[in-house]
């Protein structure tokens, strides 16, 4: 995304207040058409003075900073973005970097930044969302603490799996060929994305929302057992299909103000499913192969496509 901002009445370097020199620090917007914009003003000292500053426009539009109109535009570009590192510790730190700021978002009490991460089975999501999630919560209050008494509590990040949108195991019983549905379970048409759809709209119009998590060892969603509150102003979504462009999945994928997408090698990411199948379900090695050959490959090769749907792409880095 590139952009370009300043004052209403002139370009360029722009002084907020006549006594003193704070400057427009940055504006980061969301890559949709419906966009949210957040800007930090900063003095020369670099101590935060302004936060939370939300707009919505189309592509281009005016923005009104303590009392101060700057114009914006904004051009999107069409490839995504490829973050690699060292090590995953330091993929982690990028990302919780690249969320801070927008944090910081506090004027509107429902502002939340919401953000898609996809990825095939096996890439590492939730390990990449819960490790980016706490580093956020952890960098919080040092890097704002003149904001910690408005926002009540360090947890301003949180994760919500898509994990517990499965159909319920009686729900894949009472399809035509049940058998089949629950040798693949996992697949698209095994979830409920119409109530996701509405968990997400929920989130964004409200602030919070209740959601169901998912319980491996029964089987089933859990209701209401995953509470994102007021509080939470960074909300990374986690999930095989969230960014596929194609019915309901499609509306879904516009909700997210950035689309993350995990990139791993697929031979890589079956053998972690693989002893994820035998450790956590108790399959035999057989077992494990022909469910990964019957359902979890085809399903990644399908994930791997929505890659092209991403603005941020992770190189995923094999660890010993």
């Amino acid at each position: 995304m590139e952009v370009s901002c300043f004052p209403a009445t002139s370009k360029g370097t722009h002084s907020l207040f006549p006594s003193s020199s704070e400057l427009l620090k940055g504006v980061r917007i969301s890559p949709w058409h419906q966009a949210y914009v957040s800007v930090a003003l900063t003095s020369k000292r670099k101590q935060p003075l302004l936060y939370a500053v939300t707009s919505n426009f189309q592509n281009k539009g005016t923005l009104k900073v303590a009392s101060h109109l700057f114009q914006v535009s904004c051009s999107r570009k069409n490839e995504a973005s490829l973050l690699e590192a060292r090590s995953m510790d330091e993929v982690y730190d990028s990302l919780a970097d690249r969320l801070l700021p927008t944090a910081a978002v506090t004027a509107n009490p429902n502002f939340k930044y919401i953000v898609g991460l996809a990825g095939p089975p096996g890439a590492g999501k939730s390990t990449v969302a819960h490790e980016v999630v706490q580093r956020i919560n952890k960098l919080w209050p040092q890097k704002s603490p003149s904001m910690d008494e408005q926002v009540g509590s360090p947890d301003i990040a949180t994760v919500l799996p898509m994990d517990g949108f499965h159909l319920y195991r009686s729900q894949l019983d009472a399809m035509e060929d049940p058998k089949e549905a629950h040798a693949r379970r996992g697949a698209p048409w095994t979830f409920d994305p119409a109530r996701l759809l509405k968990c997400l709209q929920s989130l964004r119009s409200q602030g919070s929302v209740c959601a169901p998590s998912f319980d491996h060892g029964v089987g089933d969603p859990v209701e209401d057992d995953i509470f994102v509150s007021l509080q939470h102003k960074v909300v990374i979504v986690e999930g095989n299909y969230l960014l596929l462009d194609e019915g309901v999945w499609s509306d879904i994928s516009s909700v997210f103000d950035e689309k993350w997408f995990i990139d791993v090698d697929l031979d890589s990411s079956m053998q972690r499913v693989l002893k994820r199948h035998m450790s956590k379900s108790g399959r035999s090695l057989d077992e494990a192969k022909w469910r990964i050959e019957y359902n979890d490959r085809p399903n990644a090769e399908m994930i791997m496509k929505s890659k092209k749907n991403a603005d941020l792409v992770i190189r995923s880095i094999e660890t010993s």
